[in-house]
């Protein structure tokens, strides 16, 4: 008797180690990591509606964080310091050749499902009527590892004939705003972004819409993924996915003009890799060494 009511004392011990390792492995909060495609307050102004769905559906804080820049936010969910991170395809295949990231989730949008589209755009008295019109020009993009800001409009040149560095001289300007604010005052020849942001950026008002226009539009680019860090928790990390292909609150997805969160998998980005190696073809200094 002795014996086994050493074993049940033994038993309970375990199972209330147990209890307490479960309760330490869902974190006091959530922090969500932001890529920096618009200015800090901008992305945490356009994304607080899902913040405050996420802390009341899982019952915890939820902080959003931007980071500096692409590579800041990515290296940040591979450390640790994130959660979660919303990562376009490129940042996400550059970073996951240094990391076990597990993509969960990406928004679909009518019509077109989980896909977007990039831009290039001239001025509007421009006289380049086509991408190869561009040959010997400035070009601005945003930041080196954005996926509809960099990469996408590099691949459109690209197969219009036109190397960076060779035929075209290639701006940094760091964010999608940038990039059109420069093309609408006529500060460069041309640039690339996202066409749901300068969408949006023509919407607001923020650039004038008779100041710029449309060169031409990118092949449909998977949409950005929601990734978990690697080590979290199992059972929060169901909580999470739960929470985000369950949303249907229009508040909480209208930053993503989407109509739901649906399933991720490391594949769905597989066209992206395909263009990544046609630019490191080209430009083989491109692309980050692993």
């Amino acid at each position: 008797m002795r014996f086994l009511s050493r074993r049940a004392a033994l038993g309970g011990l375990l199972a209330s180690v147990a209890t307490l390792a479960h309760a330490d492995a869902r974190p006091a909060k959530l922090v969500i990591g932001l890529l920096p495609t618009e200015s800090a307050p901008t992305v945490i102004r356009l994304n607080e509606p899902l913040r405050a769905y996420l802390e009341k559906r899982l019952g915890l804080p939820v902080e959003l964080v931007v980071g500096a820049d692409y590579a800041a936010t990515s290296e940040a969910l591979r450390f640790g310091r994130l959660d979660i991170a919303y990562l376009g395809p490129v940042t996400y295949i550059l970073q996951s050749r240094r990391a076990k990231l597990q993509p969960f989730a990406r928004p679909s949008h009518p019509v077109v499902g989980p896909t977007f589209q990039a831009v290039v755009i001239v001025p509007a008295a421009s006289p380049a009527r086509t991408l190869a019109d561009l040959r010997g020009k400035d070009v601005a993009f945003g930041d080196p590892a954005s996926t509809s800001g960099t990469w996408v409009p590099r691949y459109q040149l690209l197969e219009a004939g036109l190397v960076a560095g060779r035929d075209y001289t290639l701006r940094v300007l760091g964010a999608h705003d940038a990039v059109a604010l420069a093309v609408a005052k006529g500060h460069a020849d041309g640039g690339g972004l996202s066409l749901p942001i300068y969408r949006r950026l023509l919407r607001e008002g923020r650039i004038d819409a008779a100041a710029t226009r449309v060169l031409a539009e990118s092949p449909a680019i998977p949409e950005y993924m929601w990734t978990f860090r690697a080590g979290l928790d199992p059972a929060f990390r169901e909580e999470i996915r739960k929470a985000f292909i369950e949303v249907t609150d229009p508040a909480a997805l209208k930053v993503f003009n989407a109509e739901a969160f649906i399933a991720s998998t490391d594949s769905d980005v597989d066209r992206v890799r395909t263009w990544i190696e046609a630019i490191r073809k080209e430009s083989p200094e491109a692309v980050p060494a692993p």
